[in-house]
């Protein structure tokens, strides 16, 4: 493996607040790392520094020479031009032909299932936003990928795309994810940021569950290694009650040494002193079996319809996913449960007095110029919680925030602990039915699994859509699927609900490729035939130039001029593209030939 880049003593603070601290660590060639770790840890401050997009307080960054880093952030802005635009941009200062750059741009947006017809890339949707993204970053064949959160804004089906798209056209990444079965699929290595681990991470190559194992291996020695520290530290304060002030040198030395155990024990409390958040869901205790039905529910948008026939039902420990594609209805769905629209045919019966607490991802954001204590209590000093008044400083250590930060602005939380003021909100409302739509966006793995329990525990009934895989296995029994307007289903398993899915794929794709035979059966034209008695000769012209530009990689006088090497790099990029097309080509020929 080849080293790709290498840090050294990283720290990172904003204001008074402490990101990370002298972090080190290296990169190399075909790692493909998962980074994780809680809430605010600096995770998306530390892939901004490795893309040269920040700089760290102290500490330094050496890259491999010439080495081409890509970042996709949690969010991008296009502006108003075409994604093909977008990517010839990018290709603007490349020392190659017109043609070769719009061939490039067309071949990754294929790649990335743009078809030509999509709206300017300012008005794209999220998920495809996501992708014109990913082309922006490897159109330029970078050798490191950094990928902040990039299974958000995604769909299941998008995460199983991405999925295999990854391992398809990139090598070595680092990836910001908060998905568990993201990151039990696609990483073979993962870093995990904490001030629990004396080093202020833990690493370990392998799958997340392997690293999993391994975690709790470190912290139970750790904790083992505390009760020895404290046994030690027991004596040695009994020494320093009993004798007398140190009159010599062997007596001051173990005076030292005794508050070196004394301060070596204080450290190994606080990094063993594990932190999660306190969510637990107020509900009613009604006694009602039958908290609300839906029958016969249809609802369209403009003249697309998304569902029709829609019974559902929902009684206490009743927990439905709903499952389907962006656009198929999921959130229009939870609107018309909690009473915000109206079905356009069918009906809803509520039980009376019915409390429902509905999170909305997208209402649920909070300004960013009101500080962590107006958030966190907005009516005052006090929240108001199962009839007992807490105050906020003890309100917010629930949430895993330090009352030393209440005074700050949200602007400066990250992205989970703004999730975790969302989820303060809701517990605040005693519920008889939770109706969530994506709870889980950039909160960490220690509250992900907090959440999880909480829904469990909850007695009412919870209507769920998450992208999050591992907790839609976990929490919910019951699965119903949109997406084919004209039956909605419901499945048992998670499990069920995916096969049902492939299934369907399958069916779908097959009678197209069935027509294509049939339509494609006529005979090649003469300029066709031409083409095709050629083309296994051009397809091995085309991997000799290949060859030849590779064996240029290894000479020392390009790789030592980083303009060149860049060249070099863009053409066999260039030839690979064009093999890749030639091979595409020569398999429509032989389906006419046939």
């Amino acid at each position: 493996m080849t080293l790709l880049l290498n840090c050294q003593n990283l720290s990172k603070s904003y204001g008074s607040r402490k990101l990370f601290k002298d972090l080190s660590f290296s990169i190399f060639t075909k790692q493909q790392v998962g980074l994780i770790g809680p809430n605010g840890a600096g995770k998306s401050s530390l892939l901004q520094i490795l893309a040269g997009k920040e700089k760290p307080d102290s500490g330094l960054v050496s890259y491999k020479k010439g080495l081409v880093v890509g970042y996709v952030p949690q969010v991008s802005l296009f502006p108003a031009k075409s994604p093909k635009q977008i990517l010839l941009d990018v290709l603007k200062d490349q020392q190659m032909a017109d043609y070769e750059k719009e061939t490039l741009a067309e071949t990754w947006l294929s790649k990335l299932g743009f078809k030509g017809d999509e709206p300017v890339a300012s008005n794209l949707s999220g998920g495809w936003k996501k992708r014109l993204s990913l082309a922006h970053e490897l159109i330029r064949s970078p050798d490191l990928l950094l990928l902040d959160e990039p299974t958000n804004h995604l769909d299941l089906e998008g995460i199983l795309w991405l999925e295999k798209f990854l391992k398809r056209e990139s090598t070595s990444y680092i990836l910001v994810s908060h998905d568990r079965s993201f990151l039990e699929q696609m990483v073979n290595r993962v870093v995990e940021i904490n001030p629990t681990y004396p080093e202020g991470l833990f690493s370990i190559d392998g799958s997340y569950l392997n690293f999993l194992e391994k975690k709790e291996e470190f912290l139970k020695g750790q904790l083992q290694q505390e009760r020895s520290v404290a046994s030690k530290a027991r004596r040695e304060l009994d020494w320093l009650r009993t004798s007398p002030k140190a009159r010599t040198t062997k007596a001051q030395s173990r005076v030292d040494g005794a508050h070196e155990v004394l301060e070596t024990l204080s450290d190994l409390q606080q990094r063993n002193r594990g932190k999660k958040a306190s969510i637990d869901f107020a509900a009613t205790e009604r006694e009602t079996q039958k908290l609300l039905s839906a029958n016969n529910l249809t609802k369209s948008l403009g003249n697309r319809l998304l569902f029709k026939g829609l019974d559902l039902l929902l009684s206490p420990g009743r927990r439905i996913g709903l499952m389907g594609p962006n656009g198929s209805g999921k959130s229009t769905l939870l609107k018309m449960l909690a009473g915000e629209i109206a079905p356009d045919v069918g009906t809803i019966k509520r039980a009376d007095d019915l409390k429902i607490v509905y999170f909305d991802q997208h209402r649920a954001k909070l300004p960013g110029h009101i500080t962590l204590r107006q958030a966190l209590a907005p009516a005052g000093e006090y929240v108001d919680f199962r009839g007992q008044k807490i105050h906020v400083n003890g309100w917010c250590k629930r949430f895993l925030f330090s009352p030393d930060i209440l005074d700050l602005q949200l602007d400066a939380l990250s992205g989970g602990e703004k999730a975790r003021i969302s989820i303060a909100h809701l517990m605040l409302q005693p519920a008889d039915i939770l109706l969530l739509d994506e709870p889980t966006n950039d909160l960490d793995i220690t509250t992900l699994e907090t959440l999880e329990e909480s829904l469990l525990e909850f007695p009412g009934a919870v209507v769920l859509i998450t992208h999050d895989r591992r907790m839609l296995e976990r929490t919910c029994n019951g699965f119903l699927a949109l997406g084919d307007p004209e039956k909605t289903t419901i499945f048992a398993e998670y499990a069920q609900w995916e096969r049902s899915l492939q299934k369907e794929t399958k069916e779908a794709t097959t009678p197209k490729e069935k027509s294509a035979s049939s339509s494609t059966k006529a005979k090649l034209s003469y300029m066709e035939k031409r083409e095709y008695e050629q083309m296994e000769e051009n397809i091995g012209k085309k991997e000799a130039e290949i060859a030849k530009l590779n064996q240029l990689l290894q000479d020392p006088v390009i790789s030592q001029d980083a303009l060149k090497l860049q060249t070099l790099c863009t053409e066999i990029n260039l030839a690979e593209t064009q093999l890749e097309q030639l091979f595409s080509r020569w398999e429509e020929l032989e389906k006419k030939q046939r």
